[in-house]
C-alpha cells in the first residue's frame, strides 16, 4: 500500500528539486543497493537470510538501512505475530520500478570493470538477478 507523499518546504525543497540528490537520499550509502539486489527475487526474505547473503554487514547497519528503505517506500516489511515471531522483507512496487535503471548501471559497471581493472565482477547475484 503506497503512502501519501510527504510535503517538504524551505531548504529541503531546494535539495529535493535535484534528481541526483533525491536519488542519493533514497539509495545512498554502502548497503542500500546491495540490499535491493538481494531482495530482487519473488519471495520475501527474512532478516537473517538478507544478512547471510550480504556477508559482512553489521546488525545495526542492516537494521538502519532496511528501516530507511522502508521509510522511502522501496521495501515492504511484514511482521508475523506467531511463535516464534519473524519478519520478512520484499521490494515494493516503487522499489521494483528502479530495477531497469539499476540493471543499466550494473551493465555499465561490468563493462568498465573489465576495461579499468582487467576483470569482471565477482558478485554474480547482481549480474544474474537484474
Amino acid at each position: 500500500m503506497d503512502k501519501p507523499a510527504k510535503k517538504i518546504t524551505g531548504s529541503e525543497l531546494t535539495e529535493a528539486q535535484c534528481p541526483l540528490r533525491y536519488l542519493l537520499k533514497l539509495l545512498g550509502g554502502k548497503w542500500k543497493l546491495p540490499i535491493i539486489c538481494v531482495l530482487v527475487g519473488d519471495k520475501p526474505l527474512r532478516y537473517s537470510t538478507i544478512k547471510r547473503r550480504l556477508g559482512d554487514i553489521t546488525n545495526m547497519m542492516l537494521s538502519q538501512s532496511l528501516r530507511e528503505l522502508e521509510e522511502a517506500d522501496l521495501v515492504i516489511r511484514k511482521q508475523f505475530n506467531e511463535v516464534p515471531p519473524h519478519v520478512e522483507y520484499s521490494l515494493s512496487n516503487k522499489g521494483r520500478s528502479i530495477l531497469p535503471a539499476l540493471s543499466n548501471v550494473i551493465n555499465w559497471a561490468v563493462n568498465n570493470m573489465e576495461l579499468d581493472i582487467g576483470c569482471g565482477p565477482n558478485c554474480e547475484n547482481c549480474v544474474s538477478q537484474l
